[in-house]
């Protein structure tokens, strides 16, 4: 080939077609630029072991280690071989084992002093950890070669890696781009960050990142290499962001200024309480943006009871004043139902505009949900499109064509991340009414706390909102662990305790992670769908995890045992939603004790009287979920109680991440130790885009500082230069960043 490859090359013409085939369906890696940002993992020094002791079993590993001893054994009355060899690092041994002709040729290359990288899976036979016929590269071989020297004298890349592809054939790959680019002086390789950046901030070149993190001489190189490249993926991110912050202060909206003496002043006068000074300074940041001539976007987060709900009410009810309409979009009808219900009892007669014994300056609440009937929805969308309706609160319903708006002003999303972009942006476009092009102010809430890095780097184009204090008469939760496995007379203890709240007239929950009645192929996937997660709990014989409890069955459990006598009903998924509704009514009426339920009762549920919570299989759930849940506990004058039923062994992780969300109440804290936990993923929604994650680099519970910098570099730059015309490196690995999917991801306005 000529000359040296741009970033975009094939790595099939650099590397032949089977090489890049392997490496682009194991590894996701298809391009020059892909490889060269495919990082090591870890290196080990030149004379560094590294710990056998800590290896997982059941996992795909290389290790770098020297071999100890190596022994030759015949099984099967003499008709079989064996080669057992042995290798250790100082803080353990590992025994690699090959049978056959092959074992012959490797015992004369594993011999004793040996130091190599070997790679295979972690298993266990006779109580000793194995590698079964493990691939492996020796790091000194007398004999030598290039790759064998480059190994030995400096430090070892370690880089993620497959069964298909080893560690050691990626540094080989990542070894000829990188020689091809030195023979070429790097030329073509276009640096993203501007040079007076770079400067300002002693970064390195991106040439000098590529050669110093794939060929470090030190352990400074590193530091000097990731430094440079955290900036990259922060940066380029940020600039994404701030151009979008950009283009949506461009759009045209409609001021919504509250009248005096209006909607808003006669909903506060009838409040029995007084707002929080955290619910009073938030409501101003949004009665502030929501006065502008562009479109507010905002993110409403904070704890759970925090009163998020009443905020969001309160700039519904400006924007009806100022001659507007809102909307409210909810995840689910039961989500839907319970805000409907909670509104329009805040609101009492003032939800009643219109009607006889409505307020004077009162206005219509509906609700539109897809299984209302015919007439009820044919009057809702009558009310909104005449505006007779100043509220809709609805679910996906809200989006459909038939749904027409008098004047949408404000767009309220609840639980966002439940929602794709598409049918956010399709509700706010109902906004364009009466010929003219209008942009609903948006305001976005999340009842999951999330820390201050995240919503810099997920939701930076949103300015963002904090209800961190709780409102006055909102009572403490206990949360506590359940060892039902280890101490099975915890349990029994448990629904005792359920049955003493009841007894002194309170209500609990009972929460499963399984509807019930599903296929057996279904339950088996269940069980074995988070077995990496606490490998080795709760195996059944044939080695799969069993099925999550069902709501189905462990309400048929407790009706004929522990609860007898109690009136338990179950709210789930696939009930019709009238069948749904009925159950929450009767359950907040106090007409049922004990509610079975899955995670439908995770956000918006109301329920003063229910005091205490019992999650079952609490391990299968995630720690910002389990707070959720808790959440629904708590919420009237009597103490709060919840307990975590689990499984899970004592040093498992399960039992680390429930120790953690009994440990605090605090929903920031615990955020940042699920985000730790689960290790990070694609902070721009890997699930949301379907490609392969961003952030190869940055740590964003780490990496507070590089994110806060870049961010304000990059506002610096769109300020100066929207459209980027005077930084064309830097569109394009903005190009490169924001394919379809994501552009449409981080499209929120």
């Amino acid at each position: 080939m000529d000359g040296v490859p741009a970033l975009d090359e094939p790595l099939k013409k650099i590397l032949g077609g089977n090489t890049a085939k392997v490496m682009a369906d194991h590894l996701d890696l298809h391009t020059v630029g892909d490889l060269l940002h495919h990082y090591p993992r870890r290196y080990a020094e030149r004379g560094e072991l590294t710990r056998l002791a800590d290896l997982p079993l059941d996992e795909h590993v290389t290790v770098v280690a020297q071999v100890a001893k190596a022994a030759m054994k015949t099984f099967n009355h003499g008709k079989g071989v064996r080669l057992e060899v042995v290798v250790t690092d100082g803080s353990g041994s590992l025994t690699l084992v090959f049978f056959g002709r092959g074992a012959y040729a490797r015992e004369k290359e594993l011999l004793p002093g040996r130091r190599g990288m070997f790679a295979g899976k972690v298993s266990v036979f006779n109580r000793t950890r194995q590698l079964l016929h493990p691939d492996y590269e020796l790091l000194d071989r007398e004999s030598g070669s290039e790759a064998a020297e480059s190994f030995a004298n400096q430090m070892v890349p370690i880089y993620p890696a497959c069964k298909q592809f080893q560690a050691w054939k990626l540094t080989k790959a990542v070894s000829t781009l990188l020689d091809l680019f030195e023979a070429e002086n790097w030329e073509h390789i276009v640096d993203p960050l501007p040079a007076a950046l770079r400067e300002g901030r002693a970064l390195a070149d991106l040439p000098d990142a590529f050669r110093k993190v794939h060929r470090p001489r030190s352990k400074a190189d590193i530091d000097y290499a990731r430094d440079r490249l955290k900036w990259d993926e922060a940066f380029v991110l940020q600039v994404a962001l701030a151009r979008r912050r950009h283009a949506d202060a461009q759009l045209p909206a409609v001021p919504r200024r509250p009248a005096p003496g209006g909607l808003l002043d006669a909903f506060d006068a009838r409040l029995p309480f007084t707002l929080t000074d955290g619910q009073r300074k938030v409501s101003a940041e949004i009665f502030d943006d929501l006065a502008t001539d562009h479109p507010m976007h905002r993110l409403l987060q904070g704890e759970v009871g925090s009163g998020k709900t009443l905020v969001a009410l309160r700039a519904m009810l400006g924007v009806v004043d100022a001659g507007g309409q809102a909307a409210m979009l909810a995840p689910t009808e039961v989500l839907a139902q319970q805000h409907h219900r909670s509104i329009t009892e805040m609101m009492g007669e003032l939800a009643e505009g219109g009607m006889l014994g409505g307020a004077e300056q009162g206005t219509k609440v509906v609700l539109l949900t897809g299984s209302m009937g015919v007439p009820a929805r044919r009057q809702a969308l009558l009310d909104l499109v005449t505006g007779e309706a100043g509220i809709v609160i609805g679910t996906h319903a809200l989006i459909e064509d038939k749904v027409r708006f008098h004047d949408l002003g404000l767009v309220v999303v609840d639980e966002q991340h439940r929602f794709g972009v598409e049918q956010r942006d399709a509700l706010r476009a109902k906004g364009d009414s009466q010929g003219e092009k209008r942009t609903p102010h948006l305001l976005v809430m999340t009842a999951t706390p999330i820390p201050r890095t995240v919503a810099m780097t997920v939701f930076g184009d949103l300015e963002t909102s904090v209800l961190d204090q709780l409102p006055a008469g909102r009572s403490p939760i206990a949360t506590h662990v359940v060892p039902a496995k280890d101490k099975p007379h915890f349990l029994a203890r448990a629904w005792e305790r359920v049955r003493e709240e009841v007894e002194g007239g309170h209500q609990a929950y009972v929460v499963c992670p399984r509807i019930g009645d599903e296929p057996e192929e279904t339950k088996k996937k269940a069980g074995a769908s988070k077995k990496d997660e606490t490998p080795g709990e709760d195996e059944g014989p044939d080695g799969e995890r069993r099925p999550p409890l069902a709501v189905l069955d462990i309400a048929e459990r407790l009706t004929a045992g522990a609860l007898g006598g109690l009136r338990v009903e179950v709210l789930h998924g696939r009930m019709q939603p009238d069948a749904k509704d009925d159950v929450m009514r009767r359950f907040a009426a106090g007409e049922v004790d004990v509610l079975v339920a899955t995670t439908v009762i995770e956000v918006g549920v109301n329920v003063p009287n229910a005091t205490v919570m019992v999650i079952m299989d609490a391990d299968r759930f995630g720690v910002s979920q389990l707070h959720q849940l808790r959440g629904r506990v708590g919420r009237g004058s009597a103490a709060g109680l919840c307990l975590l039923v689990s499984e899970a062994s004592e040093a498992s992780p399960a039992r680390a991440r429930l120790n953690a969300v009994a440990g605090t109440l605090d929903g920031f804290e615990l955020s940042r130790i699920d985000l730790e936990q689960r290790r990070e993923g694609d902070v721009l929604g890997q699930a949301q885009s379907g490609v392969r994650s961003s952030l190869r680099m940055l740590a964003v519970i780490d990496d507070e500082e590089v994110i806060a910098a870049a961010r304000e570099e990059a506002a610096a730059v769109v300020a100066a230069d929207p459209e980027l015309d005077g930084f064309p490196a830097l569109r394009t690995a903005l190009d490169a960043l924001l394919d379809d999917e994501r552009e449409r991801y981080l499209d929120k306005g």
